[in-house]
């Protein structure tokens, strides 16, 4: 974690650090009083009972001053050059009539033994310019925006309303996710801001991790599911994006249940397919003849052995999990 306030605290005066205790048994409190009493005009202790990772998420949108927010996990950093340029664009967008929605950037997976360093860029918007909804975008098959890359107006998120649900993993999608539709202004800076640390055994996204906490992963998915139904998207070009997201995050959910291979997952599985035909069935009929779906879903034990093959191909490509 001090590694991580310190890669911030080169902002200076023109950044506030939240450091939200969650509850913690370690020393997090201590830490976070101790950065509070040494930059008082710069750090903020937050000390809250546990209420997983969107509780302290939503902490900081409630108590945050500044115009625009990030969330920045604590065993995670930023570049200082890259931070920097971020900090150099955001001035420009520093007033109530000129001001971005989100600010999107690039994270680097800073995989524990790995020699080589993937750098996640944002593909088919423009780069290193202003752009909207309406400008010609070309996302591909299972595009999204991780939370590490983004960068929104503070108000944006309390105006449409975002709180997280409590006690909950993987609502990093859902912080993402919920606020796309009221996002107008956006802009592209092609620069390797965040730095995403992966490779502890006991890390949310470790597939073994995933899998026990498959509960909480359906969670989030049926979230998603009901607030995309409950949308009614005109714009195309933001439909396919968010109707993408929602086809990723679906096929990571039954990919988990295949690779464990229990009865009691696969049933999970089934059970979350029924929710969406329950939900919206021209959506479920549309996920159902998707590539992943096609690919995660084909029956029998051969066909359930090709899918997670191919997820792990993903997998070792992308450097992820």
């Amino acid at each position: 974690m001090e590694k991580c306030i310190e890669s911030i605290l080169i902002g200076g005066e023109e950044v506030e650090i939240l450091i939200v205790n969650d509850g913690s048994k370690d020393r997090t409190a201590e830490i976070a009083d101790a950065y509070e009493a040494k930059y008082p005009t710069i750090c903020r202790a937050i000390h809250q009972e546990n209420g997983g990772h969107g509780e302290a998420v939503n902490a900081g949108i409630r108590n945050a001053t500044g115009r625009y927010f990030k969330v920045v996990d604590s065993d995670d950093w930023v570049d200082p050059d890259a931070y920097m340029a971020i900090l150099e664009k955001l001035r420009e967008y520093d007033s109530d009539d000129n001001c971005l929605d989100m600010l999107l950037s690039n994270y680097v997976y800073e995989k524990e033994g790995a020699k080589h360093k993937q750098v996640m860029r944002q593909s088919g918007v423009p780069k290193d310019k202003e752009f909207t909804w309406n400008d010609k975008l070309r996302f591909f098959k299972g595009q999204y925006i991780l939370m590490h890359s983004v960068i929104y107006r503070t108000s944006m998120l309390r105006e449409c309303g975002l709180v997280l649900p409590k006690h909950t993993f993987y609502v990093d999608n859902i912080y993402v996710f919920n606020p796309l539709p009221v996002v107008e202004k956006m802009y592209y800076l092609d620069v390797d801001f965040y730095r995403y640390f992966i490779g502890r055994d006991d890390q949310s996204v470790n597939e073994a991790v995933m899998i026990r906490r498959i509960d909480q992963q359906m969670k989030v998915n049926k979230l998603m599911i009901d607030q995309f139904v409950s949308w009614n998207i005109e714009n195309k070009q933001l439909y396919r994006y968010l109707y993408n997201y929602v086809e990723i995050i679906t096929a990571v959910s039954t990919v988990m249940c295949i690779i464990d291979g229990s009865d009691e997952l696969l049933q999970k599985r089934d059970d979350l397919w029924k929710y969406i035909k329950d939900s919206d069935e021209k959506l479920y009929k549309k996920l159902r003849r998707g590539i992943f779906s096609r690919t995660f879903n084909m029956p029998g034990k051969v066909g359930r052995k090709f899918g997670v093959s191919m997820y792990h191909i993903g997998q070792k490509v992308v450097g992820f999990n």
